[in-house]
This record gives structure tokens, C-alpha cells and sequence, in this order.
């Protein structure tokens, strides 16, 4: 085979460059060139280092975690949002990968525009008789300039980030020699707020997002040569530096006699805080504010599409974005990025958009510790992470990141909560396809583990009783009559579980099994209906349904009604009453039911009850009519309940004692018993229940003369449209026993 020699092998990264340095070029951003000297000019040295250890902390934990999940799985494209969606789940993944995506999208156009600003700024005569648009005019521009380099090449653009990172470096050293050259004096402990009179917290909010973008490494997860160990080294190396230069910076400001405390807490000083104090001044620190700036914009650039392309691959976004270039970048991805944060150039409210952007960007800190904290405490067996957090660590950075996002904009806390609350909405009524376990999972398996155990200890009374029904089909799509019906019975109050036996005949279908189980669920869930599906293979099926039946369920819920349809051969029915006979000892509630058709959509449907009595199969009848209620379709249907006397006197002691009954169990139905005359019960069942749409009668126990039960089971479903034959072999309510005949 001749190789593609226009096929380029995307280049992978190591710590350093793909994710030690734009993360610590991210946190060594402009704000702080921008913030610094006003904060250390309101609060002090001693408020300014607790500020720092503060946001630090926030954003350490967060990279404990975030390091904790990376170490645990393979980490594939996406970054944040590929951890997140791999632990939480796709949907919860999702409602944090698109706010995320448009926030990396977004973040390009905020620092694009700072650029062009810190650019025009030297000219100030020259920027502010510029019209709007040739500040917005620079901003496209270099977001046409990132966008470009970025999706050429993320090598270049993180080659590019070595220089910057040196420029910076030496902006920092510049401002120490500046201090340490000139006269110094105590540092400035005292806290004035002169600038700043809503306190500390108002201050702490404006520093924070100093420390944040950390992130920017981990989302190149995908460039990445070994993830597991880059990620979590390059992250936290860049989290730990950068708090130990923002220690060094404020008390490097606090002693130099060059300013005053009044004059660093300006907020119109911004960037000349440094350039009046370090040698070189603006010659070198501009450039690395210049420098600072692109840096942060080349890694939302990079980041943002890696996200889009994971979204893409996950079937969150159209799949045509996930085509890479032939040097194996997301050039559709990063083109329309590009496009996107040039739109939002013309927005206007750029500084408001901003807190918002920071709001939501602060969710993923909370998603990320979350997602550690859970996996932690439900102790799956998978979760082996090389880095162990305490759950109640996790816990307590997401909680602090809310904290933070409160005191940003509470209003922009709670449009981000809602905005990814209707994102997830909107994903879980998708019901897409998982292909991955996550975390969600097992937080449900915890939680029903927790819930049967306290439920074994309990003894299941009356009071309590709840359909945990069991139906057999061969065919689900052919059986969907009675999948929901059965459906009905466990609406809101029982447990479904749909079972396809296969033999050692069914050859080709015994290795797919799960993947028989799981279209099923798919056939379910396109009828819009759930329930549970399985897969159980036996050797023959008669004594298949007889042992899966018996020994089916767990603690509290096992299976107490088996569902059958109707055997359309004469061996089968024969087999079929001698299944019921056998499954009747064991304490199974029978309902055997045909249904030839559709029910029909109105509203004022028709339930008949034909009460023998015998066995108490009235009772249960009476309970499964009043389950059936319960469902919105059938809401205004009446339920009847028939029986036939001998006697006028039976009639009348029937009656009494049926409405009794149905008194006692605060049923509405209308009661009718009617004398048996020459003709027999089945004349009149046949007679008095052609038009209604649902028919429930007793099922006997006894086997006698088995052709002539066969027959005239099949004359009645035969002559209605929908009837359920029941056999009560489990529930004992406290009604009265009436005897009477039953098919």
C-alpha cells in the first residue's frame, strides 16, 4: 500500500510546552500588570498575601483534581470538558463543554481587544481621536492573526509562547532590581481601601481571575504524548509557580518608596504601576503586557476548538467539525472559532460580557472538583487515579469556586447556574447514546445498593404492595400491545423488567446478547416508554420462564406478577396452563393478556371486571384497574365490576358486599351483579363486555379438562378487543371472599 505522503503525523507535546507554559503564561496575565498595585495600594501587604494564598488554594485544589481524574483515565481530546463528560456523565458533560467553548471562544476577543488597546494607549493623543471602529478594526485583526497561526500550527504557536514567557520573566526581575535599586522602606501592612470602599471581598473578587487559567495546558489533552503524567505535572507546577511569584510581587510593592500607597490603589494607574517602578520601564514591560496578552488569546484559540472538536466527536455538535487538516489541527473548528469571536468584537459591553464569561468559566472549577469528589466517594473499583484527593478536599474547592462566582456577579452566578441547567435539560431529553461508563452510574448503583439493603430488612406489607412485573416476549416491536400495557400497570408505581429468553438454537444471537438487551431499550425509548431489559439464556423455554420467574428480583423487589401473552398454537397454550399451574405455587400473580389492537384514543374508556371471586382473583383484578387509572389516557375511564348470583338473595348479598369492599379500598367503580339464566357465564361476559376497551376475569388454579379451559379462553379473546385473564397467587388484601365461577 502506497503511503499518503501529504499525510503529516500530528505533533505531540511534552509537559513543558503543551501545558506547563500556557498555563503559567495564562496566570501571569494582565491582570497582573493591571491589578496588582491596586490591590496591594488598598488592602495592604498582609491582606494582599492572604488574598493570594486564598485564590491560590482555590485553584490548587482544583488542580489536585482535575490531576486526580486525568491519572485515572485515558485522557483523549476535549480536555475539561473530556474529563467531565468521562466522569459525570455525556449530558452534564455537555451543559459544561458548550458554556465552555463559548467562553474560550469569547476569551480571544476580550484580549484581542485588551492588545489593541495596551497597544494605542502609548499614543494617547492619537487613540482617543480614533474613531470606534479602528480600535474594533485592530481587534479583528489579531483575532484573524491567532486564528490563523493556530490552526496552521499549535507547534508554532506554543514555540512562539518561549520568548513571550522569557519577556515576562524578565519584567518581573525588572521590577524587583527596580525596587531593590532605590531608596525601601517597611512594607505597607495597613489596609485603606481607598479605592475600594466595598472592602476585602470586593478586592478578592477582582484579583481572582489572576490565578485562573491554569486550564489552558489541559486543554490540549488531545496533543498531548502522555497526558497522564503531563497534565497533572504541567498543572500544578504552573498553579504552584504562579502563586509563588504572586507572593513575591506584592511584597516586592509594598517597600518601594517609589510610589505611594495612594498612588499604586489608583484604578486608573493600571499598568504604570510597573512601568514607573521597573528599570527599563515601559521599554520592557509593555512588550510584556503585549506579550502576556497574545499569549492568553494563541491558548483560548487553541483550547476552545479542541472542545468544539470533542463536542463534535461526542455527536453534541455536527459531526463535519471534527475534521482535522492534514497536520492533524481542527482547522473547521478553530476557523469558525475565529469567526465567533470576530462577531463578538461588534457586541458592544464588552467589560459586562466579561464577568459573565468569568462566571461561567468558574462552573468548570466547580464541575471539575465534583466529578473528583464524586468518584472518590462512591468508590467505584475503576477509579484507581495515581493522585488520591479526600473526597471532603474536592468538596471544599467546589464550594469556594461558588463562593467566588457569588461575589463576582450574583446575577451572572445565577445565569450561568440556569443557562447550563437548560443545557442539560435539553440533553437529557435528547437521550443520546453513551458509549462510556461514568460516575453518574455509579452514584446510582451506590444509591440502590443503600436502598435494597434497607429494604430486605423490611417486610413488605399490604400497605406497600407495588407491581414488580416480569413479561416475556419474543418479539418486542411485535409485542408493543402488551409491552404497554404493561407499561400502564407500573406507571409511577411498580417495576417493568422485559425478558427475551434464548436457546442454545439461537446461535447467531447468543454472543449479542447485551446488544440485544440495549436495542430493546433503544425500541423502548423511541415508544416512548421505560422500563428494564434483559437477556436471559436458557435451555429450554418453558422451564426457562419457570426458573427466570422464580428467581427473579432481588431483596424487596423481587418479581410478584409474571405477564404472558397468549399462545397462538394448541401445544403452547397446553404448556402455557401447566407454566401458570407450577409458577402458582411459588406464590407468582398471574395475568395472562391478548390484545388485538391499539386502544383507542378517547377519553371515556371502559374497564370491566368480572368478579368470580374465587382465590380473591377479584381483588387483584380490582387493584390492577385502578393501576391502569393512574395513566393520563385513562384518567376519566369508569371501571365496572359484573358479577352473576343464583339467587335474587345471592344478588343482593353480592352487591352489598362488593361495594363494601370497593368502598373500603376507596375505589370508584359502579357495582351490577346479574342472575345466571339459561345462559352460561361466558354467553353473558361475551354479551355484556363486546364494546368495552379493557376486560379483566379470573384465571382458575385447577387443571381439569384442559381443551375445554383452551376453548373457551380463546372464544373470549376472540370476541373482545383487549382482556386480561388474572390469577392472585400473592396478594391478600382484606376484602370479602365472594365465590362464584371463573374461567
Amino acid at each position: 500500500m502506497i503511503k499518503d505522503s501529504t499525510k503529516q503525523k500530528p505533533h505531540k507535546f511534552g509537559t513543558f510546552l503543551g501545558v506547563y507554559t500556557p498555563s503559567i503564561l495564562t496566570i501571569l496575565g494582565l491582570i497582573m500588570y493591571l491589578r496588582f498595585g491596586w490591590v496591594v495600594g488598598n488592602v495592604g501587604l498582609i491582606n494582599t498575601i492572604f488574598i493570594v494564598l486564598m485564590a491560590s488554594s482555590i485553584t490548587f485544589i482544583t488542580g489536585l483534581s482535575a490531576s486526580a481524574i486525568a491519572t485515572n483515565i485515558k485522557v483523549g481530546v476535549g480536555g475539561e470538558y473530556y474529563m467531565i463528560s468521562r466522569s459525570l456523565g455525556l449530558e452534564p458533560g455537555g451543559a459544561i463543554g458548550i458554556p465552555l467553548y463559548l467562553c474560550r471562544t469569547l476569551s480571544v476577543t476580550f484580549y484581542c481587544y485588551g492588545l489593541s488597546e495596551a497597544i494605542l494607549v502609548l499614543w494617547p493623543n492619537t487613540y482617543e481621536a480614533l474613531p470606534t471602529y479602528a480600535l474594533q478594526g485592530l481587534t479583528v485583526f489579531f483575532i484573524i492573526l491567532v486564528t490563523a497561526l493556530s490552526g496552521k500550527s499549535a507547534k508554532l504557536v506554543l514555540k512562539s509562547q518561549i520568548p513571550i514567557m522569557i519577556i515576562v520573566g524578565m519584567s518581573i526581575l525588572a521590577l524587583f532590581f527596580g525596587v531593590v535599586t532605590n531608596d525601601m522602606q517597611s512594607p505597607i501592612v495597613e489596609a485603606s481601601y481607598s479605592s475600594a470602599p466595598e472592602g476585602f471581598w470586593y478586592v478578592f473578587a477582582v484579583f481572582f481571575p489572576a490565578v485562573t487559567g491554569f486550564t489552558a495546558g489541559i486543554g490540549l489533552s488531545g496533543d498531548l504524548k502522555d497526558p497522564q503524567k503531563s497534565i497533572p505535572r504541567g498543572t500544578l507546577g504552573a498553579v504552584i509557580s504562579g502563586a509563588l511569584i504572586y507572593l513575591f510581587i506584592p511584597l516586592i510593592l509594598s517597600v518601594t518608596t517609589i510610589l505611594t500607597l495612594q498612588q499604586m490603589a489608583d484604578p486608573n494607574a493600571g499598568v504604570t504601576v510597573w512601568t514607573r517602578i521597573a528599570i527599563l520601564g515601559p521599554w520592557l514591560i509593555y512588550p510584556a503586557v503585549w506579550g502576556a496578552v497574545l499569549s492568553s488569546a494563541f491558548g483560548s484559540i487553541l483550547g476552545g476548538p479542541r472542545i468544539l472538536q470533542a463536542l463534535s466527536m461526542d455527536g453534541l455538535m455536527p459531526k463535519f467539525l471534527a475534521k482535522l487538516s492534514p497536520s492533524g489541527q481542527p482547522t473547521i473548528a478553530t476557523w469558525i472559532s475565529g469567526i465567533i469571536a470576530i462577531s463578538a468584537v461588534f457586541l458592544g459591553g464588552l467589560n459586562t460580557i466579561a464577568q459573565y464569561v468569568s462566571v461561567l468559566f468558574l462552573t468548570l472549577y466547580v464541575a471539575v472538583n465534583v466529578s473528583a469528589a464524586l468518584e472518590q466517594l462512591i468508590r467505584e473499583p475503576s477509579y484507581r487515579p495515581k493522585i488520591h484527593v479526600p473526597w471532603f478536599v474536592s468538596l471544599i474547592g467546589a464550594l469556594a469556586a461558588m463562593l467566588v462566582m457569588w461575589l463576582i456577579n450574583p446575577l451572572a452566578f445565577a445565569f450561568a447556574i440556569g443557562l447550563e441547567g437548560l443545557i442539560l435539560i435539553y440533553l437529557l431529553n435528547r437521550k443520546m447514546e453513551q458509549q462510556w461508563g461514568d460516575a453518574a452510574t455509579g452514584v446510582w448503583m451506590h444509591l440502590s445498593r443503600f436502598a435494597l439493603l434497607r429494604l430486605n430488612a423490611k417486610k413488605i406489607t399490604e400497605r406497600n404492595w407495588r407491581p414488580i412485573i416480569l413479561l416475556f416476549v419474543h418479539n418486542l416491536k411485535e409485542r408493543m400491545n402488551l409491552v404497554r400495557f404493561a407499561v400502564m400497570l407500573g406507571q409511577n408505581s411498580g417495576v417493568l423488567t422485559i425478558s427475551r429468553l434464548l436457546t442454545p438454537e439461537d446461535k447467531d444471537e447468543l454472543p449479542n446478547r447485551n446488544e440485544i438487551a440495549f436495542k430493546m431499550q433503544r425500541d423502548l425509548a423511541s415508544a416512548g416508554m421505560q422500563a428494564l431489559t434483559e437477556v436471559n439464556v436458557v435451555n429450554d423455554l418453558k422451564r426457562g420462564i419457570y426458573n427466570v420467574s422464580t428467581s427473579h428480583g432481588t431483596a424487596g423487589m423481587k418479581t410478584n406478577t409474571v405477564l404472558f401473552g397468549w399462545s397462538s398454537d394448541q401445544k403452547g397454550k397446553k404448556e402455557e396452563l401447566q407454566l401458570i399451574n407450577d409458577l402458582a405455587a411459588t406464590g407468582k400473580n398471574i395475568v395472562v393478556l391478548s390484545i388485538k389492537k391499539a386502544f383507542s384514543r378517547k377519553a371515556n374508556k371502559i374497564i370491566d371486571i368480572w368478579w368470580g371471586g374465587r382465590d380473591s382473583n377479584g381483588d387483584l383484578m380490582l387493584l390492577l384497574a385502578y393501576l391502569i387509572q393512574l395513566n393520563n389516557k385513562w384518567k376519566k375511564s369508569s371501571i365496572n365490576i359484573i358479577s352473576v348470583a343464583n339467587t335474587k338473595e345471592e344478588m343482593r348479598h353480592l352487591q352489598q358486599h362488593i361495594k363494601f369492599s370497593i368502598k373500603e379500598a376507596r375505589i370508584q367503580a359502579t357495582v351490577e351483579v346479574i342472575l345466571k339464566n339459561e345462559k352460561e357465564v361466558l354467553s353473558r361476559l361475551l354479551e355484556k363486555s363486546k364494546n368495552s376497551d379493557l376486560v379483566f376475569t379470573g384465571l382458575a388454579r385447577h387443571l381439569e379438562d384442559i381443551p375445554n379451559r383452551i376453548k373457551n379462553i380463546d372464544q373470549i379473546i376472540k370476541s373482545l378487543n383487549a382482556v386480561a385473564f388474572v390469577q392472585n397467587n400473592g396478594m391478600n388484601w382484606e376484602l370479602p371472599n365472594i365465590f362464584g365461577q371463573e374461567i
